[in-house]
């Protein structure tokens, strides 16, 4: 499902107009990124929790010149599913 896809399946679930549907989705992944850029995790009780980890420095490989070279520390967003989500996927 891209973006569009789900802009019209919040539309019918919701009884929403798409451009409504597309606001209120703008509106959650702009508060999400909001959140993360400043520390905070956001959890949704039984949907999930989207959070920022850290990766450390490391080793890697440039696959052209087989040369080694070293991957900077940077964070990374996550989101890790909760029990009802993972559960409905089973």
């Amino acid at each position: 499902m891209n973006k569009a896809e789900l802009i019209s399946a919040m539309a019918a679930e919701a009884g929403l107009s798409k451009a409504d549907a597309r606001k209120a989705l703008e509106a959650f992944i702009s508060t999400v990124t909001k959140s993360l850029k400043e520390g905070d995790k956001v959890s949704l009780v039984g949907f999930g929790t989207f959070a920022v980890s850290e990766r450390s420095e490391r080793k890697g490989m440039n696959p052209a010149t087989k040369e080694v070279i070293t991957i900077p520390a940077r964070k990374m967003p996550k989101f890790k599913a909760g029990a009802e989500l993972s559960a409905a996927v089973k």
